[in-house]
């Protein structure tokens, strides 16, 4: 895929924020050292250096705009461009935070396993995956890709993204390997200004495997397709804005001391 588009992203900084925010209140204890994956723009680094200011902090994505706008943001903080699947910490870190952006990642699940082995003793990973495949959203995209004149180059954009697990997947992978364990999934309701904001916010992820592979002329045509079939699946509420249900999926696993 090409390049991630921060500008497009921030467009929802606050909505986007929100998860990483509830989760990191799950996230207790002291930290010595924390890591960042997918640290995006670094909205999610923000409000975990100001959870545990004194730690030293490492932020990792593979993208150099979001990397560029991250290092704008903080200063201080140590951004690395690195791939997430290959990544492993120079020293055991006490939080591994990696919001929206497991779900990126083939073998999520073995990949989380993983962090947990190399975390410090008592050390948190903590893990929040959009959990929106079967919402209209992404249903949509898929449909839409179906059609000509789209098909044939987006015959495998829909497995761009890994599906979710089951909370007894996840159960069976992790709880082996940390002393607690704490699983759960939350449904936001975002309002939005309309159908044309739904279709903007996911243009900044979730759209992105699918408008990559197409020309300008065959992007328009499909986001035209796209935006007509998102204006019928979510009727406009009386005041006319729209209610985007995001279901996301939280699990924080601790390490045995």
């Amino acid at each position: 895929m090409s390049d991630w588009d921060a500008r497009q992203y921030l467009q929802f900084e606050a909505e986007r924020t929100r998860p990483a925010a509830d989760l990191l209140a799950q996230v207790g204890g002291t930290a010595r050292r924390v890591v960042d994956l997918g640290c995006g723009p670094g909205n999610s680094t923000e409000i975990l250096v100001a959870r545990f200011p004194e730690a030293d902090a490492i932020a990792i994505d593979n993208s150099d705009d979001m990397l560029a706008k991250a290092r704008k943001r903080l200063a201080k903080v140590r951004f690395e461009k690195a791939d997430l699947a290959m990544w492993r910490p120079e020293a055991p870190p006490d939080v591994i935070f990696a919001n929206a952006v497991m779900q990126w990642t083939p073998r999520h699940i073995d990949l989380m396993a993983r962090f947990i082995e190399s975390l410090a003793p008592g050390g948190r990973l903590a893990v929040q995956m959009p959990d929106n495949l079967d919402e209209p959203t992404h249903r949509l995209m898929r449909e839409t890709a179906s059609l000509e004149p789209f098909a044939a180059k987006l015959a495998e954009a829909a497995a761009a993204r890994e599906p979710l697990g089951s909370f007894e997947e996840y159960y069976a992978a992790l709880a082996p390997r940390a002393a607690r364990l704490n699983l759960w999934r939350t449904t936001y309701a975002h309002i939005l200004a309309g159908p044309d904001a739904i279709v903007e916010w996911v243009k900044g992820t979730g759209l992105r495997p699918f408008l990559d592979p197409l020309n300008p002329a065959e992007k328009a045509a499909f986001l035209e397709r796209y935006r007509a079939a998102i204006a019928e699946a979510y009727p406009p509420l009386p005041d006319g804005r729209a209610l985007l249900r995001f279901p996301r999926l939280f699990i924080v696993a601790e390490k045995g001391a």
